[in-house]
């Protein structure tokens, strides 16, 4: 292995109870982190109307912390190679309490929007730290589902989706004071409760020596463009979708964003079943059936059905499809990338992953634009999720770790 690293005398045996631990404290931190990336987005119709934006301006006030966000990921991903997630989870989730609060003064004032919106984005960098945390603390054969249960922490998006404008019904400043209340409470206990494993290999080269190596690898790569698939997917749905349902099927917002929860929360529930069915199945499998069983429903939706019942049919399970997929993905990641850098490839990964969420929205806004349809939007996500199909069980199947 070309990484130079320091280790840790080896503990006796493996703590179960302090995986478990730090399985809970890490999920729990990324739901709340991403909750708090993800508090522009529910409420940017109301800074419409408040500030006078355009369709444009709109989109990109919510685009700003996702790139940030996921951009972020690579150096926080390194970081936590370094540093461990005892240093990085409290310290991450208390410097996200400061954007949220900035929320309050700034609401008035676009370009102060945008400025605390890219602050903001350090809320999306949290899944860089708990991959190499929960990577470390579980055998390889419980890994897969480990990794999809933090994974449900991804979450927060639809929480903060469906309680933020309901909990500013009751004041307009009460999100922004209830989330940074408990990033408040959760960097109390995580730096408390999170624990690095004791015989973790640490780094001692430079951060950008660590991310160059990362990059050298040709699985970074490739994770990164399946992932950018599955879980890009996810996010521009979770973007995108309340904007579909509102302009093609004429919903009102709050039965848009309604049935927009609904498509996250499928896509929560099916990523640790990927990860569960990659300890049994190999996960360049798991994320091919994923990724073709999402290909096939996005042709059903580019023939604009009746939503009720074919179009909510073919939306959740392409759901499922992408949740499955993000599990599975990751999964693999854990069993081709070397230990030690594992933060390093996950920040590029998720970084690609996230990136990934950003570019559909403005095709699919970009398509309607110039022939009033969806159809074309569904038929290009169909035609990546069948390309990253073929390439998972082609390739992927028979990689193996390097380094």
């Amino acid at each position: 292995m070309d990484t130079a690293v320091k280790q840790s005398p080896q503990p006796a045996a493996r703590q179960s109870a302090a995986a478990y631990r730090n399985l809970i404290m890490a999920t729990i931190g990324f739901a709340l982190t991403f909750w708090a990336w993800n508090l522009i987005a529910p409420m940017s119709g109301d800074y419409k109307e408040r500030l006078g934006l355009s369709s444009f301006q709109q989109s990109f006030l919510v685009a700003v912390p996702v790139i940030v966000g996921s951009l972020g990921r690579i150096p926080v991903g390194a970081l936590t190679d370094k540093y461990g997630a005892k240093l990085m989870f409290p310290v991450v989730s208390a410097l996200t309490i400061v954007p949220v609060l900035l929320l309050i003064p700034a609401k008035d004032s676009y370009g102060a929007m945008l400025a605390v919106g890219f602050l903001l984005g350090l809320g999306g960098t949290t899944f860089a730290i708990g991959i190499p945390l929960v990577n470390s603390w579980f055998p390889p054969a419980e890994r897969g589902l480990a990794l999809g249960i933090f994974g449900m922490g991804m979450g927060g998006v639809a929480l903060s989706g469906y309680f933020t404008p309901r909990i500013a019904k009751h004041g307009d400043n009460l999100p922004f004071l209830v989330v940074a209340g408990a990033l408040v409470v959760y960097a109390i206990l995580a730096a408390v409760l999170v624990s690095d494993r004791p015989d973790r290999q640490i780094p001692t080269d430079s951060l950008v020596h660590r991310l160059g190596q990362a990059g050298r690898l040709r699985v970074t790569w490739e994770l990164s463009a399946l992932y950018a698939i599955g879980f890009g997917g996810i996010v521009a749905f979770g973007v995108y979708l309340p904007t579909y349902l509102k302009t093609w099927y004429d919903m009102s917002p709050t039965e848009a964003g309604t049935k927009a929860a609904g498509f996250a929360l499928v896509t929560v529930i099916f990523r640790p079943i990927g990860g569960w069915l990659s300890d049994r199945i190999h996960p360049a499998l798991v994320t091919s059936v994923a990724l073709l069983v999402a290909a096939l429903m996005a042709i059903v939706q580019a023939f604009d059905p009746d939503l009720n019942p074919v179009g909510t049919i073919a939306l959740l399970v392409m759901a499922a499809g992408l949740g499955t997929a993000s599990g599975s993905i990751f999964a693999l990641v854990s069993q081709v990338t070397p230990q030690p850098k594992v933060g390093s490839v996950t920040g590029i990964v998720g970084a690609m992953g996230g990136l990934g969420g950003f570019v559909p929205p403005l095709v699919m806004g970009a398509i309607f634009t110039a022939k009033d349809s969806y159809s074309i939007g569904f038929m290009l996500l169909s035609d990546l999720a069948l390309a990253g199909c073929v390439y998972a069980y082609g390739r992927m199947r028979n990689i193996q770790r390097e380094g």
